[in-house]
């Protein structure tokens, strides 16, 4: 899974994901994955599969930007 952050709502969320359906977001990067195990075994559930075992591996983006002016 992918995640990313968006400044404007202040949350991190999964851009994208092997498994699909898969929407969750967080106010933090830590939290996140912590939601990600009921996300997953819900949308398991949802389509039928019993008797699996997934691994979640996350993989966050963020970036920022700095900004130099010229000495005056």
């Amino acid at each position: 899974m992918k995640a990313a952050y968006d400044a404007d709502a202040a949350v991190w969320f999964v851009v994208s994901s092997d498994l699909a359906g898969v929407n969750a977001e967080a106010p933090s990067l830590e939290a996140l994955p912590e939601k990600l195990p009921g996300v997953v075994l819900d949308l398991l559930e949802e389509e039928g599969f019993d008797d699996v075992e997934l691994p979640i591996e996350l993989v966050a983006h963020a970036s920022t930007r700095v900004r130099r002016s010229p000495a005056a």
